[in-house]
């Protein structure tokens, strides 16, 4: 289930490295977007709004569907944030908070 061709970013597939997501080691081709690496590795939610789970939606970095907490970062829009390794990639509730994790 790996997206191959991206509707606005060009990218090539780099080589395959390791992030985490949820505490959980998951790998990727460096450089393709995070939501398409997390897709790849069967992850659906990206994050949660207003109680309900929120996906994969614009691929475009247009909507919030896709805010992440990346690097202790909140609000990253994954789907057109290119992977690293060792990135570290959390679920967020709400709005994120620069104070120590998520708000709702």
């Amino acid at each position: 289930m790996r997206i191959e061709k991206h509707p606005v970013l060009e990218y090539e597939h780099g080589k395959t490295v390791q992030f985490t997501f949820e505490g959980q080691t998951l790998e990727g081709y460096e450089g393709e977007p995070i939501a398409a690496a997390l897709h790849a590795n069967g992850v659906r939610e990206l994050r949660e709004h207003h109680g309900r789970p929120r996906g994969f939606f614009c691929a475009i970095g247009n909507c919030s569907s896709c805010l992440m907490e990346v690097n202790g970062v909140p609000n990253v829009r994954v789907c057109v944030e290119p992977l690293k390794s060792g990135m570290v990639v959390k679920l967020q509730k709400g709005s994120g908070s620069l104070m120590g994790g998520a708000e709702t």
